[in-house]
Parts: structure tokens; C-alpha cells; sequence
């Protein structure tokens, strides 16, 4: 019988995707390899890894598909609606694109790996208040909206979520087992709220990189 591989020799395997996360790092925590998906990445996993992020504006959407025993994470958040490129309060318009396009990469991507789409369950998490200069809108509301809705729509069964109040959030995923722990934090820090608002400009600076369809 060919003995198991343990855990923590377990190392990611990137795809190359455009928009896969590339920081790998050993999370002792866990006693595991590790990514860390920073604003506008994802990675898909079959490995016995750990997939991690700080959350705060943004949101993550963690799918596992059970039978094929593959999962993966993203993390992005819709562009400031008081843009041109971005007008209006609508999840599904222009704003909504961007979302979309992050949620199709990873669900595609889950498919081309081996995943079925009707095998999919997602766990979703962020959406705090924490841009505080952002007083005409929610961006965290407006996250959360969208990726349930756009869940809702792609028939995804959510289940579980931890969404809105005013936390910053840490969340780990397994991608194999499903598994997804989530940890409120105490405060934004100023590194957190700083990427983040990079990241809102760098959206409103561009358009779509381009429509992505479901398989």
C-alpha cells in the first residue's frame, strides 16, 4: 500500500491562470502549505493546502465541490458606483460585470479541473464597513448583495455566510474537505484599508477585461 503524503509536504500547484494567486507561504497554524489571495486573485486546489485572506470592503467566495474534492477562493469587491464606469446602485449592471467576471474565473476553473457545476456549494464571507470615506455608499453592502445574488442566479447553494457589520475578517479555507473558518477582526489596519482602496481605483481606472461565460 503506497503511504499517504503528509500534510505539510503538500505544496500548491498553480495553473497559470491569468488572475491566480502566486504569494505561497507555510501556515503553521495549520501545519500546512499555504496561499494567500490578495484583492482581485483566486486559486483552485486539489491538494491538501490551506487557502487564506484578510477581508475588509471585499468579499470571498469559498466553492468546494464535494465529490470531486476540489475547491477554491476569491476575493474582489465591485468598483466605487460614483464612477463613470460604474454608475448607479445596480449588482447586476455595469458595477455587477466585475463581480461576475471574478466569480466566473473561479467557478470555470473549478470545472476545467475536474468540478461539476450542479456539485457546487459556496461559503461566503466579508462585506464589513470598513472604507470609512466611502459615506455615500456601502461597499461592503454592496458586495455581499452581489455575490449572493449572482449565487442565487447560478443555482450555487450558499452554505454558509458570514457578510456586513463593521469587522475585517480573516478566512481560511480547506479545499479539499469544504472546511472554512472565518475570524472577526478588532480593527482594520491601515495596510488593509490602504489595498483596498488601491484596489477600487485601480477598477474605476479600467474597463472589464473581458466577458467570461460559464462552461
Amino acid at each position: 500500500m503506497k503511504a499517504s503524503t503528509p500534510a505539510a509536504a503538500v505544496r500548491p500547484r498553480a495553473s497559470g491562470a491569468e488572475g491566480e494567486a502566486r504569494t505561497f507561504y507555510f501556515e503553521r497554524d495549520f501545519g500546512r502549505h499555504a496561499v494567500k489571495i490578495l484583492p482581485g486573485e483566486f486559486f483552485v486546489a486539489a491538494e491538501d493546502i490551506v487557502l487564506s485572506t484578510v477581508l475588509g470592503s471585499c468579499v470571498a467566495a469559498c466553492i468546494w465541490d464535494r465529490s470531486a474534492a476540489i475547491g477554491g477562493m476569491n476575493h474582489f469587491m465591485l468598483p466605487g458606483a460614483e464612477t463613470p464606469s460604474a454608475a448607479g446602485d445596480d449588482p447586476v449592471g455595469l458595477a455587477g460585470r466585475y463581480g461576475a467576471f471574478a466569480m466566473e474565473k473561479l467557478i470555470n476553473e473549478l470545472i476545467k479541473r475536474g468540478g461539476r457545476k450542479s456539485n457546487l456549494e459556496a461559503k461566503v464571507f466579508g462585506g464589513g464597513h470598513v472604507m470609512r470615506n466611502f459615506t455615500t455608499l456601502n461597499v461592503g453592502e454592496r458586495n455581499a448583495r452581489f455575490v449572493l445574488e449572482f449565487l442565487r442566479t447560478e443555482g450555487i447553494r450558499v452554505a454558509s455566510q458570514d457578510l456586513l457589520d463593521v469587522y475585517p475578517r480573516r478566512v481560511v479555507f480547506f479545499p479539499v474537505s469544504g472546511r472554512a473558518l472565518c475570524k472577526k477582526l478588532a480593527r482594520a489596519d491601515a495596510a488593509l484599508v490602504a489595498a483596498e482602496q488601491r484596489y477600487d481605483a485601480e477598477l474605476r481606472s479600467r474597463t472589464v477585461a473581458g466577458d467570461v461565460e460559464l462552461f
